[in-house]
């Protein structure tokens, strides 16, 4: 489960995840050239995602585990222009042009959270304060 937030200039995401009904600590976002990409959901196909990121995004290599219509990874890209792209199922990302977003089970927490004011950072607080399921630390990226 997680919490992710972008504020139009930081990434923010707690670092809890579960593992076979353990709470485990990872990092969900991470900087690939001069993007930042993040990750919810399965921590395994969220890896599978970034290593198709890191490798360009080439069409062809999109891993078909991704194309899963039950079990796939949402995965946000933010370039130098800002803008959020997400990848659901298929290579083609999605674009939003909103200035903030946010993304995981603790989304609405951190959405409402920016939408006062707060930073990314301290959206993913308000989330880990209020949703059980984000936790365990944050990191942060700025773009």
């Amino acid at each position: 489960m997680t919490c992710i937030a972008w504020d139009g200039k930081t990434l923010a995401a707690d670092k809890q995840t579960t593992n076979n009904g353990l709470r485990r600590t990872t990092t969900k976002i991470h900087r690939v050239g001069s993007s930042l990409v993040a990750f919810s959901g399965g921590l395994d196909q969220g890896m599978l995602m970034l290593e198709w990121i890191r490798g360009g995004c080439v069409r062809a290599d999109f891993p078909p585990s991704q194309r899963d219509k039950d079990d796939w990874t949402p995965v946000m890209v933010i370039a130098q222009d800002r803008i959020v792209r997400a990848y659901e199922r298929t290579p083609t990302p999605v674009v939003f042009e909103d200035r903030q977003y946010a993304m995981g089970c603790g989304r609405d927490y951190a959405m409402a959270a920016m939408y006062l004011g707060c930073s990314a950072q301290r959206a993913v607080e308000v989330a880990c304060a209020l949703d059980v399921h984000c936790g365990n630390g944050i990191d942060v990226l700025e773009l």
